[in-house]
């Protein structure tokens, strides 16, 4: 099984100077394995590292973030197949979280599931969002 660990460059207008925080954590971006990307938790945060200042505006930050990653491997919101979202004050939160995902987020769906935590890596955050893609099967990538 052939195993690839997915990195976000340096001066990514994404991610911008965020790009740290997977070494300070230990962990990668993404790692491909069995036509599968698995995408590791992405928060609201802008690229100067503050985050959103609301829960929709945490969401799109996560989002583009996944997006980017998906992105750089030449994948969309269309290839995503499951998706976990994880947040804080769930029940005041929701709508913003909801009209990010709709804004950005487009058919076909893939399988999400939403969880309700007491707190994330960072008292200021509100969304975390972690998710697999799977490759097309005609780019035969393994």
């Amino acid at each position: 099984m052939a195993i690839h660990h997915v990195q976000v460059p340096d001066g990514s207008p994404v991610f911008g100077e965020t790009t740290s925080a997977f070494a300070r954590f230990g962990h990668a971006p993404a790692v491909r394995a069995n036509g599968l990307l698995f995408i590791s938790g992405q928060i609201g945060r802008r690229p100067d590292g503050v985050p959103g200042e609301t829960a929709e505006e945490q969401t799109e930050l996560a989002l583009r973030r996944l997006e980017e990653i998906l992105r750089l491997e030449d994948l969309t919101f269309a290839d995503l197949v499951d998706v976990t979202s994880y947040h804080v004050d769930i029940r005041e939160n929701m709508a913003g979280f909801l009209a990010a995902k709709q804004r950005l987020v487009k058919a076909p769906h893939p399988a999400w599931t939403i969880i309700g935590v007491s707190g994330l890596a960072g008292p200021d955050l509100l969304v975390e969002i972690q998710a697999t893609a799977a490759y097309p099967d005609c780019r035969g990538r393994r």
